[in-house]
C-alpha cells in the first residue's frame, strides 16, 4: 500500500507553527516510505475565510520546502482540491446513510436547541436529544414536503464502547454513550468540517491522517462514519500539543498551550524577524519527534536528511515546549555552515542599507558569521558605520583596560598621525598599534580601547579595533578619530 498524506488547511489567516508542524510530519511520513503529500484547502467555512489566506497556505508551503504531489495549484487524479468545488458530492453520501437507516433528517429549530442548551444545570454539557432520530416517516414525508428546514443528523450508537489505535497514543477507548448523533448536512446543505473530511479522505485515497491530540476525543465520530460506509479506516497519527513558557505576575514559569504572549507563532512571523526557513522546518521537526539509530542525538538536519531519519515511533506523547533560545541556537549553526556565497546573498540586502561596499564582504563574514544568530541583527551591530552618534565620553573609561580620559587623550594623540601615515589594511594597522603600545611601554588594550571607541562611538563592535578601522574606511576613520580626541581633551 503506497502511503498518502494530506495537508487539510483552512483559509482563515496566518500559518500557525503548529499548523505548520502538522504540515511537516505529513510529509515526512509520506516522504520516508516514498509516498504521496496532498494538499487539500478546506473552504467551507466561509464565516473565518480570509482574503489571501489561500495564497499564504501556498507560499508557506513553498519557502518551508514542503512540495506537495497533488493539490489545487498543480492538479491530480482526485481532484478537486478545494472543498468548496466539492459542495455538491457530500450531500449524496448522507442521503444514502438516511436510506440505510444510519442517519436521519432532523428538523429541531435554533429554538429549541436553544432551549436544551439554557436547561443544563451548571458545568452540564448538554448534547442533542435525539428528539428526531425517531420520528414516523410519515411525519418525515409532511416535513421534507412542506420544506421545513433540516439538517441530517449521524445516528452514534447508543451502548458499548469504541476503541481505535493510534500510532502514538496507542488504543483508545471511547464509552459510545459520550458519541452526540453528529450533524453531517447543515441547513444551508453544506456539510459540517467532520463529515467533509471523512468524504474527502476516503475518495481521495488518504491512508494515514496525521492531526493534533485535540482530536483524539472526537476520532470515534469519524470512524462511526467510515464504518457506516464500510470504508476502510486510516491510519492515526495524533500530535502532542506546542506548549509555550510565560512568567507570571510572581515570577513563576508558567506553561501553556503556546500563542502569541510567548512571541511568535506565524511562520512569516518568525522569518521577518531572521530566522531562516530551513532553520524553523529544522527546529519544529524535533518539537516531538527524537531521531534514533544513526540519526540519535543529532539536532541539525537537512530535510532530505529528515525524511530518511523520520520515523512515527519516535513521536512522543508528551507535550513539546517551544524554545525560542533552542530556535535562536539551531539558526546560528546554519548560519555557521553557510557558503562566503550564501552567507553575503543573506547579508546583502542589510550592507545596501548602510552603505557597505562590497570590498568588505569578506572580513565582515568572517567577525560576523560566528557572532550573529539572525541576519536581522546586521543592522544593529554595524549601526556604528553608517553614523557616528553622540556618544558620551564616559565610554572611553574601562576598568579591565585601565583606560582613563588622560590615557584615551594620550593614545589618540599618538595613535592618528601614526595611522594617518599607515597602509590601510589589518596588518599594517595592528602593527601601528601594537609598536605604539610597545614604545610606550603599555598594554595593547590601553591604545586599542580609545581608538576603538572614538572610531565606533560604542561599546561593543563585531571585530576589534583594526576591523572597526578597515570597515570605516581611511578617510572616516581618521575624521572620527580627531572627533573623539577634541572630546577627551574637552573633558
Amino acid at each position: 500500500m503506497k502511503i498518502r498524506t494530506r495537508f487539510a488547511p483552512s483559509p482563515t489567516g496566518f500559518m500557525h507553527v503548529g499548523n505548520l508542524r502538522t504540515a511537516l510530519y505529513e510529509y515526512l511520513t509520506a516522504k520516508h516510505e516514498d509516498g504521496t503529500f496532498v494538499l487539500r484547502i478546506e473552504d467551507t467555512d466561509q464565516e473565518r475565510y480570509v482574503e489571501g489566506a489561500t495564497d499564504v497556505i501556498y507560499n508557506t508551503l513553498k519557502i518551508a520546502g514542503l512540495t506537495h504531489d497533488e493539490g489545487p495549484d498543480i492538479g491530480g487524479d482526485f481532484g478537486p482540491y478545494v472543498q468548496s468545488e466539492r459542495v455538491n458530492m457530500y450531500k449524496p453520501y448522507a442521503e444514502q446513510l438516511v436510506k440505510e437507516g444510519k442517519a436521519y433528517y432532523c428538523f429541531c429549530t435554533k429554538e429549541r436547541l436553544d432551549e436544551l442548551r439554557a436547561s443544563a444545570k451548571e458545568g452540564e454539557v448538554v448534547g442533542y436529544d435525539r428528539h428526531c432520530r425517531c420520528l414516523p416517516q410519515s411525519e418525515i414525508d409532511e416535513k421534507l414536503a412542506c420544506g421545513t428546514p433540516y439538517v441530517i443528523r449521524q445516528k452514534a450508537p447508543l451502548d458499548g464502547e469504541s476503541t481505535y489505535h493510534d500510532c502514538v497514543y496507542g488504543d483508545i477507548t471511547i464509552k459510545n454513550e459520550e458519541l452526540d448523533d453528529q450533524v453531517l448536512i447543515k441547513a444551508d446543505g453544506f456539510p459540517t468540517y467532520n463529515f467533509a473530511n471523512v468524504i474527502d479522505d476516503h475518495t481521495m485515497g488518504i491512508t494515514h491522517v496525521v492531526r493534533g491530540s485535540e482530536y483524539l476525543s472526537s476520532t470515534p465520530k469519524y470512524n462511526a462514519l467510515y464504518d457506516a460506509f464500510g470504508w476502510d479506516i486510516p491510519t492515526y497519527i495524533h500530535l502532542p500539543l506546542i506548549m509555550g513558557k510565560s512568567v507570571d505576575e510572581n515570577g513563576e514559569t508558567v506553561v501553556s498551550k503556546l500563542s502569541k504572549r510567548h512571541g511568535s507563532t506565524g511562520f512569516f512571523d518568525l522569518v521577518n524577524e531572521g530566522y531562516l526557513p530551513e532553520a524553523i522546518m529544522n527546529y519544529i521537526a524535533l518539537l516531538g519527534w527524537c531521531p534514533a539509530g544513526e540519526f540519535e542525538n543529532r539536532e541539525i538536519f537537512t530535510m532530505d536528511e529528515l525524511i530518511k531519519a523520520f520515523d512515527i515511533n519516535g513521536i512522543s506523547k508528551s507535550p513539546s515546549v517551544f524554545d525560542y533560545d533552542k530556535l535562536e541556537w539551531v539558526n546560528a549553526e546554519y548560519i555557521k555552515a553557510m557558503s562566503s556565497e550564501e552567507f553575503n546573498n543573506h547579508a546583502k540586502p542589510y550592507y545596501d542599507e548602510l552603505g557597505i561596499d562590497s570590498s568588505c564582504y569578506e572580513l565582515l563574514e568572517e567577525i560576523l558569521k560566528p557572532r550573529i544568530t539572525r541576519f536581522t541583527q546586521i543592522t544593529e551591530k554595524l549601526e556604528f558605520l553608517k553614523s557616528l552618534a553622540d556618544y558620551d565620553i564616559a565610554l572611553f573609561e574601562h576598568k579591565k583596560s585601565k583606560s582613563t580620559l588622560e590615557t584615551s587623550k594620550d593614545a589618540l594623540e599618538a595613535a592618528i598621525p601614526l595611522l594617518s601615515e599607515c597602509e590601510w589594511n589589518r596588518e599594517a594597522i595592528s602593527e601601528v598599534l601594537t609598536g605604539l603600545a610597545s614604545a610606550k611601554e603599555v598594554k595593547n588594550a590601553l591604545i586599542m580601547w580609545p581608538v576603538r571607541i572614538a572610531a565606533a562611538g560604542v561599546a561593543v563592535t563585531p571585530g576589534g579595533c583594526a576591523e572597526v578601522l578597515i570597515l570605516l574606511g581611511k578617510e572616516e576613520a581618521i575624521r572620527r578619530l580627531n572627533i573623539g580626541l577634541e572630546k577627551v581633551t574637552k573633558g
